[in-house]
């Protein structure tokens, strides 16, 4: 069967097709035949209660030099539309979540979205952690500087950082001698007026933050170690960080077999663990990375097995 595959998505003129997840889940969705709309979250509107957008119907090819080609625009409504993929990139601000209430709408009205836009708001990537406190190292969320620095000096080191945040961005380690704590609090919490989370740093930092990719709370077998660069803390790809394959130990998989079940109840199909030695450290839902990373490394076609239980659910729905 044909299906219709909307996917909301920055603009997919800047990507990285080498790397892109995105990109990958467009390409496994046409091999089997769908017809893709390609969205921005200004394409989405509401009109007397009916979710709508203004599409474009593209062709992707994987190739590095031109990789999309238009060929038509429609206006529709979102709920004609067979499935959504929700892969806008953060910031989760409330523009994010203006566009995720116009995709529950979408959801009401007839299509499935992909991840389920009321668990998109209720699971914050660094927050939701707190849900799984048997997976994590000690973990604080407060706006008190003073009670940071109390965890700081129970805990000797740790690592800072907003809950909006991605990529690496506004990371910080600490340890009870820094001289910047202060000025690290004042910035992060915007003098009090803002959350922060502090986690109790992990040294096995230095052989990777993991990246384990689940599907409907089933993990893929094999995660990307991100390797923090020479005097970096940070293992994001995008701060510098290399990729090492992995396969996943006994403990990413406990780890997995606890978190995964209450994904899949929330409608979080395609989610992306972070895991630093033993210990969980986020729970990536908006636009999780790495497919093309593992594919490439182990031979996988992740992105075909995402398209394959989209495809089972409309199934089961129809």
């Amino acid at each position: 069967m044909t299906y219709r595959l909307g996917i909301v998505m920055d603009p997919i003129e800047s990507i990285s097709v080498y790397k892109d997840s995105s990109f990958a889940m467009l390409l496994a969705a046409q091999a089997r035949g769908w017809s893709l709309y390609y969205m921005q979250p200004g394409d989405l509107y509401v009109n007397d209660g009916r979710a709508l957008a203004s599409t474009q119907r593209i062709s992707v090819t994987d190739d590095t030099e031109h990789w999309v080609d238009y060929t038509g625009s429609e206006t529709l409504p979102l709920g004609s539309l067979d499935a959504i993929l929700m892969r806008k990139d953060p910031p989760f601000d409330m523009e994010y979540i203006y566009a995720t209430y116009i995709l529950q709408l979408a959801e009401r009205q007839g299509a499935l979205v992909v991840n389920r836009p009321q668990a998109l708001r209720d699971a914050n990537e660094k927050f939701f952690t707190a849900w799984f406190p048997d997976c994590c190292a000690p973990t604080l969320i407060t706006r008190s500087s003073t009670q940071v620095r109390e965890f700081l000096q129970r805990h000797g080191q740790l690592i800072l950082k907003p809950l909006d945040g991605m990529g690496g961005e506004s990371v910080f380690k600490v340890d009870t001698a820094d001289s910047n704590f202060n000025v690290i609090m004042e910035s992060l919490s915007r003098h009090g007026t803002r959350f922060v989370i502090a986690q109790r740093y992990i040294p096995e930092i230095a052989q990777g933050d993991k990246r384990i990719l689940l599907i409907d709370g089933e993990p893929v077998p094999y995660a990307l170690a991100r390797i923090p660069g020479p005097g970096d803390h940070r293992g994001n790809l995008a701060a510098g960080g290399t990729g090492k394959g992995v396969a996943l130990t006994a403990r990413d998989q406990a780890i997995c077999r606890q978190v995964g079940p209450v994904l899949k109840q929330m409608g979080l199909v395609f989610v992306g663990l972070d895991v630093i030695g033993d210990f969980l450290t986020e729970i990536n839902v908006t636009s999780p990375t790495c497919i093309r990373e593992l594919d490439s490394l182990y031979q996988l076609d992740i992105a075909g097995t995402l398209i394959e239980c989209i495809e089972q659910k409309l199934s089961s729905a129809g």
